[in-house]
């Protein structure tokens, strides 16, 4: 049983978990879902904005980051969640998914330092260029026989399923780690291998499953 106000633990979940307290800001920020959309922007990608007037095709919208006026086509409008959806775990849970939905979910985390992002199966990992306090033996117990709605998103989770499913089925499994060159694929490959010493260290007796390792450069 992992104690939950033990020091270590609360350091830990800094980096996972959004407080509670925050979900409920973020749920309480003003919204229009006619009104409040996602436009281009050449420096930061795509950015927030309000419609002011829609003349037929065009569409004059304020951003919201830089308070300026744009006029854009009003097929480059790109639909916006409402706040309760900020910082999501899981971007299958979002009701609007598009391309900037998915960045600016995954900018809003990782600038707070959430670098693990459920997409429905996939875990989508953002690295950080520091250490965090993630991989602690605490943290590996906290993981271990966990369902993925029971806590926050992390590589250990993926692991646990992983190996839980080779024990229970007595049946290889594969895990497939991609990315492009400097994404942080052989340190991730790194902790998958070292959650699973640590689980399966006492494990013994007869000819076992197979877990392989897959890494695949993009």
């Amino acid at each position: 049983m992992i104690d939950l106000s033990d020091p270590e633990v609360i350091e830990s979940l800094k980096y996972l978990l959004v407080p509670k307290e925050e979900r409920i800001r973020l749920s309480a920020l003003p919204f229009d879902a006619k009104k409040n959309v996602f436009v281009t922007d050449k420096h930061d990608g795509y950015i927030t904005a309000i419609i002011e007037k829609e003349e037929g095709d065009n569409v004059t919208v304020k951003t919201v980051e830089k308070g300026t006026q744009v006029t854009v086509k009003k097929d480059q409008i790109l639909q916006m969640n409402p706040p309760k959806y900020e910082k999501c775990d899981d971007m299958a849970d979002l009701t609007y998914l598009n391309d900037a939905t998915v960045y600016h979910n995954l900018r809003e985390r990782y600038t707070n330092w959430y670098i693990y992002t459920y997409s429905g199966l996939f875990c989508v990992t953002i690295n950080p260029f520091k250490r965090l306090p993630l991989y602690t033996m605490k943290m590996v117990h906290f993981y271990r026989g966990k369902k993925k709605n029971e806590v926050p998103p992390h590589l250990y989770l993926v692991a646990d399923n992983a190996y839980s499913d080779m024990c229970r089925d007595r049946a290889n499994q594969s895990m497939l780690i991609t990315g492009e060159s400097g994404a942080g694929k052989t340190e991730n490959t790194k902790k998958v291998i070292q959650y699973f010493a640590f689980v399966a260290a006492n494990v013994g007796g007869g000819k076992k499953p197979q877990l392989k390792m897959l890494t695949n450069q993009v």
